[in-house]
């Protein structure tokens, strides 16, 4: 597989390459920004590898902790944590129910101490912004799926150079396990009984 510093410098390269074309589908500046900020998030600090002790966990700093569970639910390179879609929006999923942790907590420490924390208030603002910019949010989420998308087409092309260099167009193909198949037993060698010698020897009689 290639190495954290490898999916780093694809990152890297791949940036000009989503920005122009970005730009070039949807004529928008500010939404090739959204874009690109994903795309480049995703592929430094957001990607696949954060079910493991990888670069892009490391580059979370104080915040590594909130992976830990993460990291312990999911193996490596499952299709929960690479799959296409489904791997971005289980992570989005993941770090909301955080913010919701942190939203939770902020209400007890309100409660608590008496102060006048308006989290409510500030969660209805953020949803109420991102209901209105939702163009930006669409364009956010598509660069965080390509930089995800980045990561895992590597890994599998990376895994298939290496199957085909070893087993040729056969290591190309889907292998098909056999199936074990059941021993049939007919009744005639079931039923039948063991003679003994001794009981020949008496039907000769």
């Amino acid at each position: 597989m290639p190495s954290g510093c490898t999916h780093d410098r694809i990152t890297l390269w791949s940036l000009p390459i989503v920005t122009s074309l970005t730009f070039g589908l949807v004529h928008s500046t500010h939404l090739t920004l959204f874009v690109s900020g994903g795309f480049l998030f995703s592929g430094l600090m957001f990607g696949p590898d954060l079910d493991i002790n990888s670069r892009q966990f490391q580059r979370w700093g104080w915040f590594k902790w909130l992976w830990r569970p993460y990291q312990r639910s999911l193996n490596h390179r499952s299709f929960l944590s690479h799959g296409p879609i489904i791997g971005t929006a289980l992570r989005l999923l993941y770090l909301l129910n955080w913010l919701v942790v942190f939203v939770v907590l902020g209400l007890v420490i309100d409660e608590l101490l008496g102060l006048e924390l308006s989290v409510l208030g500030f969660i209805t603002s953020l949803w109420r912004s991102l209901s209105q910019n939702y163009q930006e949010v669409i364009a956010l989420l598509v660069g965080l799926e390509l930089g995800s998308m980045s990561h895992y087409l590597s890994d599998w092309s990376s895994s298939t150079y290496k199957s085909f260099k070893t087993k040729g167009i056969s290591g190309l193909l889907p292998q098909i396990k056999p199936q074990k198949q059941e021993r049939k037993y007919s009744r005639k060698s079931t039923s039948s009984k063991v003679v003994s010698p001794t009981s020949r020897r008496r039907t000769k009689k």
